[in-house]
Formats: C-alpha cells, sequence, structure tokens
C-alpha cells in the first residue's frame, strides 16, 4: 500500500496481514479523498479501527495537521506507530489501543473535536449506528464534521442517525461501499 496524494504521495506503508484487517485499497482511498476533499488546509482527523493507518495517513498527507489512530489489535498500533515514524509524522498523530467505544468515552472526556472521522469496523460487526450515536453524544465533532463510513456493499446504512444526515453513499466494485454523514442536508443520495 502506498500514500495515493499530497506531501507523502508515493510512499509506502506497512499494512497488517490477518484475518481481522482489512486495508482500504489504494483506489478506493483515492476515490474516497476526491470526494472529500481532496486537500485540507487544517483540521483533525480520528481514524477507528485504524488498521494500518492507511486513512488517517492519507489525511495527514493531504493538510490535516493532526490525527488519532485508534486500534483494539496490538499488532494493528506496533505497524501504525512505525508508519508514523518511517513517514516522519508522528508528531502529527496519537495512537491509541483501545475499543472504539471506549476511546469515544476517553476522547469526549478530554473534549477533543474532530473534523473528520473514518470509521471502518469489521463490515459483520454492523457498528455504524451505534458508533454515529456515540460520536454524538461524546461531542466529539466539529459542527462541520464528516463522518466516513467503509462499509459492505449490501448493508444499506441509515439516512439520519441523530443528527447526522447521510449525504452520499458511492460503490466500489462488487463488495465495498462508502456512506457520508454530515450535520447540514443534502439530497445526494
Amino acid at each position: 500500500m502506498r500514500v495515493v496524494s499530497g506531501k507523502l504521495k508515493g510512499r509506502s506503508i506497512e499494512t497488517i496481514n490477518n484475518q481481522l484487517t482489512r486495508p482500504t485499497s489504494d483506489k478506493v482511498k483515492e476515490s474516497l479523498f476526491n470526494m472529500i476533499g481532496p486537500y485540507f488546509k487544517e483540521g483533525v482527523a480520528l481514524d477507528l479501527f485504524a488498521g494500518s493507518g492507511g486513512l488517517g495517513i492519507e489525511a495527514i498527507s493531504r493538510g490535516i495537521t493532526h490525527a488519532v489512530f485508534v486500534d483494539q489489535q496490538r499488532r494493528a498500533v506496533q505497524v501504525i506507530k512505525k508508519n508514523l515514524k518511517l513517514l516522519n509524522i508522528d508528531g502529527q498523530a496519537e495512537v491509541y489501543q483501545n475499543d472504539a467505544f471506549r476511546a469515544l468515552k476517553a476522547l469526549g472526556k478530554r473534549e477533543a473535536k474532530f473534523d473528520l472521522i473514518f470509521l471502518d469496523p469489521p463490515y459483520e460487526k454492523n457498528y455504524y449506528q451505534d458508533l454515529i450515536d456515540e460520536i454524538t453524544k461524546q461531542r466529539v465533532a466539529t459542527s462541520n464534521a464528516l463522518i466516513i463510513c467503509e462499509h459492505g456493499k449490501s448493508q444499506v446504512l441509515p439516512k439520519k442517525v441523530r443528527e447526522f444526515n447521510k449525504i452520499r453513499t458511492e460503490n466500489y466494485g462488487s463488495s465495498i461501499a462508502i456512506s457520508l454523514y454530515t450535520r447540514k442536508e443534502e439530497d445526494d443520495e
């Protein structure tokens, strides 16, 4: 895997080779960032279920000033830290080994705020609605926050979760979809 664009364009990142992690392909990552950016002047990102950290690293490469990476697996946390250090962006990041819901509670207590929130849990868990609900309860999203959900193409995510409205869903290949949520209402669906 590699960084697709921005200041780190073309740099390789290590991935995790196990059954618990499913890295976002470079093609899907490029399409996703073209949808949401493609570049940022600043901002803070949260990469939940971060795996090797590919989405958060791509966000930093494209101008996000700080990212928080959370994954439950010890191996994933080690790989994220290694990738950040190799890319010399470890000063722009925090990495935590934690369950996503506990991490959101801890971030809420710290009064952390995020402009971009990447949700990429194991598809079969179907945590999306519960995660967005917890993001709302913990008040960790800025007023203009964008929540990006990578999910199975067969999963239909709700049009609204609390004050977050689904504004777009794009399908990639035969199995992957990306849904975007924000507080504003749009009819792009």
